[in-house]
Order: structure tokens, then sequence, then C-alpha cells
């Protein structure tokens, strides 16, 4: 089974902390991401999630959010699902979807990405 804790990182070198793993499969931790939508310097970001809990079959999925709150008015939603391979290796696959704050109802539809 694969063990959502622990440090990730991703293709484009964002780092990803899980630090706390709940028994229920509720997990925190911090998220660094190296793309911004200003274009400036990263903060660290907290992150919130849940991993199903699985038997001893199939790949566990899991969901988290980031709130790029220190630098940026927007939230990410994560879905993905994770995967050992015969050597025992880890891979989190991951989907996002970006929301970001705009000014107006007439502005809502470039908002999302």
């Amino acid at each position: 089974q694969c063990q959502l804790n622990g440090l990730w990182r991703n293709d484009q070198g964002s780092l990803m902390e899980i630090s706390a793993l709940r028994d229920n499969g509720d997990f925190e931790g911090q998220y660094l991401t190296r793309v911004t939508l200003s274009g400036g310097c990263a903060q660290i970001s907290p992150l919130k999630g849940t991993q199903q809990q699985l038997g001893e079959e199939g790949w566990s999925t899991f969901a988290f959010t980031v709130r790029w709150d220190k630098f940026s008015n927007a939230t990410t939603a994560f879905v993905g699902q994770c995967f050992v391979d015969a050597g025992g290796k880890e891979t989190l696959t991951t989907m996002w979807l970006l929301r970001e704050a705009v000014g107006s109802l007439e502005e809502d539809w470039k908002a999302t990405r």
C-alpha cells in the first residue's frame, strides 16, 4: 500500500510534505510550488486532504486543497491516485483545478484553470 506521509516532488520541482496522516485518512501538510500565477516568489502554503481507505486490493485515491493566500488570491483542488511498482517505488498521479478570484460575475469565465 502507498503511504502518503512524507516529502513528494513533482515534475515541475514543486514540493509537497504530508506530515499528519490520521487513521481516518485525513491529512495535513504544506506545499511549496515552483509555478505561480503572479510570477513572483512562492511561499509555503497549507494543504488539507483525505485519502480513501482501501483493503489490500486496489490503489488508494486521495484529494487535497491548497490555499495560496500568502502570495495569490487562489485555491487549488487536487485529486489523484497512488501507485506502487514491483520495486516498491510510490508514484502519485494528480489532476488539479485552480480557482482565482476575479472582480465581477462577468469575469467568472476566466477564473478557473
